[in-house]
C-alpha cells in the first residue's frame, strides 16, 4: 500500500515558488517520527542503517531522509505491522487526521501546506501531536 507520493503533490496547483522537494516534507516528517518511535520495518532499518544513524543524530532533515531512502514514496514497506496499522488510519485522506494536524501545527501562517520548512524545529513542533494521536490510537 502506498500512503503518499511526493509526485502526487508537485503538479497541478503546487506552488511555483517552491522546489519539488517541498512536496516531500510532510511525509518525511511522518516517516522520521515513525522510525524514531520504533515503527520502522526490519527491511527499511536494515537497508538504510547508515542513513538512519544520520537521521537519529539530526544530521539530515526528515524530508531529505525521505527523498534519499524512499524516493519520495511512503509505503507499507517502510513501516512495521503496527506502524502500518497506524498509518492506514492516520494518513487516510478521507478519515485520517494527519494532514489537518500537520497544517494546524505548522502551516497556518504560511501561504500553503507545502511552504513548511523541512527542519528539525518544525519536526519538534509536530512530534507531540503525533505522539498524542498514536497514544489515542493505541488505546482503541
Amino acid at each position: 500500500m502506498k500512503y503518499d507520493d511526493a509526485t502526487w503533490h508537485s503538479g497541478g496547483d503546487y506552488p511555483s515558488d517552491l522546489p519539488d522537494e517541498a512536496a516531500a516534507t510532510h511525509s518525511g516528517m511522518f516517516l522520521a517520527w515513525a522510525l524514531l518511535k520504533g515503527l520502522g520495518s526490519e527491511g527499511h532499518l536494515n537497508d538504510f542503517a547508515e542513513e538512519l544513524k544520520l537521521l537519529q543524530k539530526q544530521e539530515v532533515t526528515p524530508g531529505a531522509y525521505f527523498l534519499a531512502t524512499c524516493d519520495g514514496q511512503l509505503s507499507h514497506d517502510e513501516l512495521s505491522e503496527t506502524g502500518n496499522f497506524f498509518a492506514a488510519a492516520y494518513l487516510d485522506l478521507e478519515q485520517g487526521a494527519y494532514f489537518k494536524d500537520y497544517e494546524k501545527a505548522l502551516a497556518t501562517a504560511l501561504p500553503s501546506f507545502y511552504h513548511v520548512p523541512d527542519t528539525w524545529e518544525n519536526f519538534e513542533l509536530l512530534r507531540p501531536i503525533l505522539e498524542s494521536r498514536f497514544a489515542i490510537w493505541s488505546r482503541s
